[in-house]
């Protein structure tokens, strides 16, 4: 079904029956009651401080109580990759989807800094990550507000002599253009 039939059978139902499916869409499908959740009730700081946390135990996961060993880190960039997903889908702030962006850059980057990391996909998986939020903050039109946070990201990946860090420096220097 295209939208404009979409909107035609809209358009030819009474407010009573669209109600009624409005309700229906909201019970039977799990997205619709996360949206509408949000639209009514919004708590983006909320939101971005579970995100934060969830992103955090990838790298730095807390031992439940009674468990005999430290859980090992994950470092799963999928997950904030979901989340950051799901929090454009919501049409949260470009300034807090931005933040989570770059907070998962500078997590990895903690761990980095005090873990020897060997696989080279760690490295590629957050230069991706880079530079999908550099893209992220000039399409918003948002890249000077978070320039300083963008050139430690760099400034780090300079310290820790990261293989790929000029990959990262040549992202920045297409942003000085």
């Amino acid at each position: 079904m295209s939208k404009r039939d979409l909107k035609k059978y809209l358009v030819a139902l009474t407010k009573e029956q669209l109600e009624e499916q409005l309700v229906e869409l909201y019970e039977k499908f799990s997205p619709v009651k996360v949206y509408y959740d949000f639209v009514f009730n919004p708590k983006e700081d909320k939101l971005l401080q579970e995100a934060k946390v969830k992103i955090s135990h990838e790298y730095f996961p807390v031992k439940k109580p009674n468990a005999r060993w430290r859980p090992k880190a994950k470092m799963r960039r999928s997950v904030a990759q979901k989340i950051i997903k799901h929090f454009i889908s919501l049409g949260v702030d470009s300034f807090i989807i931005a933040d989570l962006m770059l907070y998962n850059i500078e997590i990895a980057q903690t761990y980095s800094s005090n873990n020897l990391i060997k696989q080279e996909l760690f490295y590629k998986s957050i230069f991706n990550s880079f530079e999908q939020a550099v893209n992220f903050l000039i399409s918003s039109g948002i890249f000077h507000e978070f320039k300083a946070r963008v050139q430690a990201i760099y400034q780090e990946t300079l310290q820790q002599k990261w293989k790929n860090r000029y990959d990262f420096e040549a992202i920045l220097d297409k942003t000085e253009i």
